[in-house]
């Protein structure tokens, strides 16, 4: 019931103009941590257990056949030849993830608007925009921000509810690393609230603590468009680029307590549109009169909001024609952010592969 009726308010909303008075009867749910408990941030995908060894009977060996997996057994008693070598997982194990993290987005709905999904596509992109083309450091490769003290940088406040909503699928599927399920999510995320199909292929490995960046490598909120040059640049992405990430704004919304921050950029913070371009050309925005940091708000409703790099994009003369362009063709903004959010997360990967898999969205 909750999965369809999120599907009609996104087609309302879809039909219903940008600037309109109407906003989703659902507003901000604040999340509260689910009962079940999940093993700390710090520990996890390093354990492993040493398999049984076996021994010369055939009752040991029937046991040493369960201890090191089902599956040896099954082919053992059944007669059949066991794969030979390490499972290596198909486009089709990879679509069972998919599905996996699109039916928890279909139940878990006690998050800020009805879905986590628009912080799954932050925790992706804060994994990712760690980049540095000078040193090819940071990026995907790695899901570093499982440890202290990347997980405690400013910009990823928050994000500890992203990860450990992903936890039961890592459970669920403990062969994929943090790194391919951090980026299929947000990948899973765009596509499900229905947005652009992003291509997406596996090949990033987990590693240590040592590897966590330095912060102050992710944008700040604060700043103009010559910081988001500076922090855009060192990835690698162009003017245009930049401007078609910061689509990805018409997901979610800001909170004091991890940004300072407060509000959504539009009407419908759960379904991807480009009605973030639509306000920044059509609104009047002017600074918000209250005791946090420096914001604006829209003068129709006065509930929507803009952050300064957000009005940056209109003030600077080569950002605003991609702005301008982005308002007026959905279509342009969906096929040019899938290529710059597929690029953003393969940063720095060395993949073995360079066929991407397309995946299929749930209905």
């Amino acid at each position: 019931m909750a999965s369809a009726a999120r599907s009609a308010t996104r087609a309302f909303l879809r039909s219903t103009p940008a600037t309109s008075s109407f906003r989703p009867a659902v507003r901000s749910a604040r999340f509260a941590l689910p009962a079940q408990g999940f093993r700390s941030s710090a520990r996890r995908g390093y354990a492993s257990e040493a398999g049984q060894k076996s021994g010369g009977s055939g009752a040991i060996w029937a046991f040493a056949l369960a201890a090191a997996g089902g599956a040896g057994a099954y082919f053992y008693l059944n007669g059949e030849s066991a794969p030979a070598g390490p499972f290596v997982p198909t486009k089709e194990d990879y679509q069972k993830v998919y599905d996996a993290i699109a039916q928890r987005l279909a139940n878990e709905t006690d998050y800020d608007d009805g879905s986590y999904g628009p912080v799954l596509v932050r925790l992706a992109w804060h994994a990712s925009g760690t980049y540095d083309k000078m040193t090819g450091t940071g990026g995907s490769n790695g899901a570093t921000m499982r440890f202290a003290p990347e997980s405690d940088h400013g910009a990823n406040a928050g994000l500890k509810h992203a990860r450990d909503f992903l936890e039961p699928i890592k459970a669920q599927f403990p062969w994929i690393t943090y790194s391919d399920l951090w980026t299929l999510a947000g990948a899973a995320a765009i596509q499900e609230l229905g947005g652009p199909v992003i291509p997406w292929r596996p090949g990033r490995e987990d590693k240590d603590v040592a590897a966590c960046t330095p912060d102050g490598r992710l944008p700040d909120a604060s700043k103009n468009q010559d910081h988001i040059r500076a922090i855009f640049g060192r990835m690698g992405f162009d003017d245009r680029e930049m401007v078609a990430l910061s689509g990805a704004h018409a997901l979610g919304r800001a909170h004091t307590d991890r940004s300072g921050y407060e509000g959504p950029w539009d009407f419908s913070p759960t379904v991807f549109t480009n009605d973030y371009f639509k306000l920044l050309v059509d609104e009047k925005w002017s600074q918000r009169k209250w005791n946090g940091p420096a914001q604006f708000t829209d003068k129709t409703t006065s509930t929507l909001m803009m952050l300064p790099t957000d009005i940056a994009l209109i003030k600077d003369k080569v950002f605003r024609k991609h702005v301008d362009r982005y308002a007026k063709d959905q279509d342009a903004f969906f096929k040019e952010f899938s290529d710059v959010y597929v690029k953003l997360l393969e940063l720095g990967v060395p993949f073995k592969t360079e066929e991407r898999f397309v995946f299929k969205a749930s209905e």
